[in-house]
Order: C-alpha cells, then structure tokens, then sequence
C-alpha cells in the first residue's frame, strides 16, 4: 500500500493531550464495558454510557458510529477503518447522512480494542450518539470549491473542541445537532439542523448567520434566522447562550417534543430570541472571546495541500472526455470547480445502481485510501448524501483516477440524479423502523439505473428512511419514501416536494402507503408524468409547484 503523507491534509491535527485525552476515554469505557459483561451493570445502567461513547444496540448486535469530524479523514484513517471492517465487521462499514461511518455486527467485548486501533490513527467514537452535541457537519468542498465565500472548517473544529464533553451539555433534553457551511448555496441542509450556521466573510472579519430550530423526525421544522450577523469572537458566546436556554426550558418529560425545534415553536422565535440576548447579557463575554490569536493556532494545525499543476492540466481534461464519452459522462455529473484552475473536486458516488447506498467494503476502503494517497493529498471527505469527495484532484489526472475507481465498481456517474439514493439502515439493522430501507433503495436504484433515462430525467433526490426518525432524510427529497407498520405489513408513504437548500421546503405526503413493489412502480409513474408534462428547463420541484400534489397524486395511485 501507498504510504501516506508525513502531515494529513484538510483537518486538525492532533497534539499529545488530544491523544491522551483519547486514552483516558477509552479505559474509562473499557472498565464499564467490562462491568456490563460481568452482569456488574444492567443494560439499563449501561446505555447511557455505551451511547456516549457511540455504542447501540440493534436488532442482532451492537453497532458502532465513529465520528468523522465535519466529514474529512485522511488515508491512514480510511486504512485502519477498512482493517476494523475486516477484522471486527462482516467486511464493510456503512457511511452516514451526518459524515460518520458506522459498523452494524459489533462484539461488544471488542470494542474497546477497537476504540484503540481507531486511537492509532486519531479517531473515535466519542458523541456520535447520545443527548449531547453530535458530530459537526460540513460543506464536503468546504476549502476547494471555487464558489466558496469562506473555508468553515477551522470555525467547524473550534466547535467541535467547544462541544466536546462540555461539562454543561453531556446530558442535554434531546440529541443536537450543528452544521457549518460557507457556500452561497447551503450545502449542508443548515436550515434543517437544530443551529445551523452559514459563514461569510466581511471587511471586519468572518460573520456567521444563525438558523435555529430546524430538524426532521416525527416533527418536521424549517429553522428560523435567529441572528443575520454573529461576529467571529461571538460564536462561542452565542452558541453557549442558545444551549443553556435549550438545557433549561427544553422538555425533558416527553420524548417526542423534547427536541429545541419543540421549544422554539411553542414559545416563539422571539421570546427564543430575548431569552438568548438576556443569556448573553449575563454571561463573562470575554471569557468565551474567540480571539484572531486562538482561530490562528486552529488554521496553523490544518495542512494545506501544494496545488501545483501544469499548465496544459485542463486541455488534458479536454482530451480524455473527447476520447472517452463514458468518463466524460461521468465528470458532467461528479465534479464540482475548484479554486484552482488546475485543479477539480471529484465525487465518488456510493450508489451504484442496485448495490445498498453508503456502504463501501473493506478493500474499497484500501483501494480508495490508495487512491486518495496518489490524487488527492491523502484526504477523503464524507458527504452528508452519503457520497465521498476528493476535494484536490489534478485535471490531467483526473482520468487514471477515474478509471482507478472503475477497477473499484465505484465509478457511477449518477451523482445528483435520480439513482443517487439517500438511505438509512432500516429494518434491516434498527429496532426503530417500521419497514426496510434499503431492499426498496436497491430496486428503486436498478429500476432507473439507465445511465440514458437519467441523463433525461435530470437533478432529481430520493431520500427514504425506514421510520418517522427520517435517518434518510425523507422529508427533503424531492421524492421521499417513509416506511411505516400498515397492520403488522411494511409499506411506504410517499412525499414530494421536499428541498434542504436555500428553498427549504418539506415534502408533502401524497396519500396512503403502497407496499414494497407497488411504491416503485408509483414513483416510476410520477416520473414519467414529470417527463412527459415539463417545460423546458424545469425542474421536478418547478413543475409540482405549477401543476399541484394532486396532479401527481392521482398518477401515483392510478392503478393501485
């Protein structure tokens, strides 16, 4: 194997303490793991400490989520992944819609050794599930987007550190969730996080516009701007300012309505807001301070990649895609611009039609972490539509990439189109869902895995989770599939309209639920209606706007 780079780019690199630090967490869980073996402990006494340290448990085992911050790892982490895949997994390890990863068939006697393997190359598991702050999300071109107005990631790994075992917010009404964005275009679904931040810069430094309140689940909400305009040096004040006010007034007598969407909603945006401004007024503002001195000391521990190209790069672009319509094809839809002029971001979709979205094998994940080595600096991003991203490619390499991940069976031109599937587990693995996700994301994926029909069907989501917790994000796809119980019988409510972006919008439910077959051959319907009555140019959200749900209602339902 390739060997990686001296220093990884495009995330914070570790110092001794964060090692220890990760030391002392593990045989910390390690004596608790130890005590829930020995019987020492009840499952009941023990859940909220596997939770904290990302431990479920499933229908026939333990799972493990291991946090990959703000999505970004680099090749010696996508190799000792690949070895707990083999050596702990049944070979394959499952990205997810918040940039984790996941392995579903876990020993519980194991996982200490594997919360030290993941040690090694500065890894854990620590908050990716529980009532606290979870992994922090972001932009998957965050650094190398050429419409990119700032890079989030230094602001992403200061909250990050903020949030981690914060002593105030371990044990938080409900789980919370924060995502980063400098974009134009909100690429990380920010109004649908219980804060999201869209970060822009200034004359007078980096300010930050605050949605808060969004989220998915049994109860969906769009967030509200709570702030247009956060300066730099009151991130952290303001982010602690919303969190005591959600830890104090937050229901903790309800499940369902503990969540600070719930709160926001009952007592309004405004009393949110004077509650907040009165937190802030009586907090030491200067102690939670972000200084340009300690943002510097962030950005000092994020390597930055030497983007030398030469200078016939692009032409060579050119070249491959005239002689190879294929790879042309597949550049159309998974690249993205880059900063650089030599340079190209690329998408490695993990949706071939009809295998299960976001799982990648053992030897995918050595074979991509090669390839990462030798194309892209070592760092591989995760997407929250559980897709991965070499953020730094050479345009005059872009096609031995290309056909490296030919050689893999990962080289589907399909992001951003129809068979570009979003999927939780579901009844598969989670002892929550009501139906199973991932079989109708396979047939759904080879029902229009035509590379021809998808190039004429155009941008178009299918997001599908397999209960009311939406894991898959169903509320903002364009088509969304819920699974749900229908007398003891797994079927599936379909919803249209949905959009995470700048319109965010949640989908509409069209009716009753279909069963497994019925609910594909009713989305074909509604597809075909859609070609067959577009204008030119529009768009699926455009033409259910003008034509109304119940045009496509009674498409879907047609034959049923």
């Amino acid at each position: 194997m390739t060997q990686p780079a001296s220093r990884s780019v495009g995330h914070y690199q570790y110092e001794e303490r964060d090692r220890a630090f990760l030391q002392e967490r593990i045989n910390e869980f390690e004596g608790q793991v130890r005590r829930r073996l020995s019987g020492e402990l009840s499952e009941e006494e023990f859940k909220p400490l596997r939770l904290m340290n990302g431990v479920y448990l499933q229908l026939h085992a333990y799972m493990l989520r291991v946090a990959i911050p703000y999505g970004v790892l680099d090749s010696r982490q996508l190799h000792k992944l690949a070895d707990v895949a083999a050596k702990y997994d049944r070979n394959y390890g499952h990205f997810t819609t918040r940039q984790n990863i996941q392995f579903n068939w876990i020993a519980l006697k194991d996982v200490p050794t594997i919360l030290r393997e993941l040690a090694e190359v500065d890894m854990h598991a620590i908050q990716t599930s529980g009532n606290c702050i979870r992994n922090v999300t972001s932009d998957e071109f965050a650094g190398a987007a050429k419409d990119e107005l700032m890079d989030p990631r230094i602001h992403a790994e200061i909250v990050r550190q903020w949030s981690t075992l914060h002593p105030e917010f371990t044990f938080l009404p409900r789980k919370f969730k924060i995502a980063i964005s400098g974009s134009p275009e909100d690429r990380v679904a920010a109004r649908f996080h219980d804060i999201g931040l869209l970060a822009r810069p200034s004359e007078n430094g980096p300010l930050f516009r605050l949605f808060v309140g969004g989220g998915l689940g049994r109860t969906p909400v769009v967030g509200q701007e709570l702030f247009d305009s956060v300066k730099e040096e009151d991130l952290i004040a303001t982010l602690e300012a919303v969190l005591r006010v959600y830890n104090a007034f937050g229901r903790r007598d309800n499940l369902y309505k503990a969540r600070i969407k719930i709160l926001v909603q009952t007592i309004g945006l405004e009393a949110f807001r004077k509650a907040v401004e009165e937190e802030l007024a009586r907090m030491d503002r200067a102690a939670y301070r972000l200084t340009p001195e300690h943002v510097a000391q962030i950005r000092a521990r994020f390597a930055l990649p030497d983007l030398k190209a030469p200078a016939d790069a692009s032409d060579v672009l050119e070249q491959h895609k005239k002689a190879d319509p294929a790879f042309a094809r597949w550049v159309a839809s998974n690249t993205h611009p880059h900063q650089d002029e030599g340079h190209i971001c690329a998408v490695i979709s993990l949706k071939t039609p009809g295998d299960i979205p976001g799982d990648v094998t053992s030897e995918q994940m050595h074979g991509l972490a090669d390839l990462a080595e030798r194309h892209s600096f070592g760092e591989v991003r995760v997407t929250h539509l559980q897709n991965l991203v070499f953020g730094h490619v050479r345009k005059d390499q872009l096609h031995e990439l290309w056909q490296g991940l030919k050689a893999l069976g990962l080289a589907a031109p399909n992001v951003g189109l129809i068979s570009d599937i979003v999927s939780c587990p579901g009844l598969d693995y989670c002892n929550l869902a009501n139906a199973r996700s991932l079989p109708l994301a396979q047939k759904l994926g080879a029902r229009f895995g035509d590379a021809a029909l998808q190039a004429e069907i155009g941008a178009l989501s299918i997001h599908m989770s397999g209960c009311i917790n939406a894991c898959g994000h169903h509320h903002v796809g364009n088509i969304g599939l819920l699974g749900v119980d229908k007398r003891g019988a797994e079927t599936y409510q379909i919803l249209l309209g949905g959009d995470a972006g700048e319109n965010a919008a949640i989908g509409g439910i069209l009716g009753p639920s279909f069963a497994e077959d019925e609910a594909v051959d009713a989305v074909a319907r509604i597809v075909e209606f859609y070609l067959g009555q577009r204008q030119k140019g529009e768009t699926f959200s455009a033409m259910l706007k003008r034509c109304g749900l119940k045009a496509f209602k009674e498409v879907a339902y047609e034959t049923v």
